[in-house]
This record gives structure tokens, sequence and C-alpha cells, in this order.
């Protein structure tokens, strides 16, 4: 199993209602993640909107986000939430997931 993390940043302005729409992550998405291999996953946020996530997979970050982009519910989502996201315009959130080293992990 590959534990995998990542960094975003949202928009500070848009904070409240970026957490808003985590509170009521749509069923079907959920459900999408969980097929596609997605398992403990986390989103961690700082004051000023960098979210640090964290979901443990058997491949890769990358092998993780192909599945999904097999998804309707997908591509749903990450149009609804790119706009809370500083990405370039047309970007999608989860094209721009920046993947950070693990350094340190104990059981």
């Amino acid at each position: 199993m590959k534990r995998v993390g990542f960094i975003l940043k949202v928009k500070q302005d848009l904070i409240d209602e970026y957490k808003e729409h985590h509170r009521n992550v749509w069923p079907e998405m959920k459900e999408a993640l969980s097929a596609c291999g997605w398992k403990n996953y986390s989103l961690f946020m700082r004051e000023d909107g960098t979210i640090f996530g964290y979901f443990e997979t058997q491949e890769s970050l990358e092998a993780a986000i192909a599945c999904m982009e097999g998804t309707d519910v997908n591509e749903r989502w990450q149009a609804a939430m790119a706009p809370y996201f500083e990405i370039p315009e047309g970007a999608r959130p989860d094209q721009t997931m920046m993947e950070i080293e693990e350094v340190f992990h104990i059981d």
C-alpha cells in the first residue's frame, strides 16, 4: 500500500464554502473514491487555505487519479470545486495536486 500526501491551496475568501461542500460530499463521489482504491482519505486545512491531503492506495497518486478520471461523478465534482482553488484557469484540482515526499512513517 502506498501512502500519498499532497498539497492544494483554497482561495482564502472561499474557505468556509469549501468546508461546507466537504461536510456534504456527494455519496456517489465517496463511492467512486472507494471503488478507485482511495483508502483512509483525509483533508487537513491551515487557516490560509493550504490543504494537506492524505490517502492510501495500491499503486500511486497518478493511478488513483486516472481511475477517478473514468467516472462521471469526478468530472462533475472537479468542475464544481475548481473555482475554490488557486490553480490555473481551466485546470482541474485533481490535475494540480502537488505530491509531497514521505520522509518518515511509524505504525
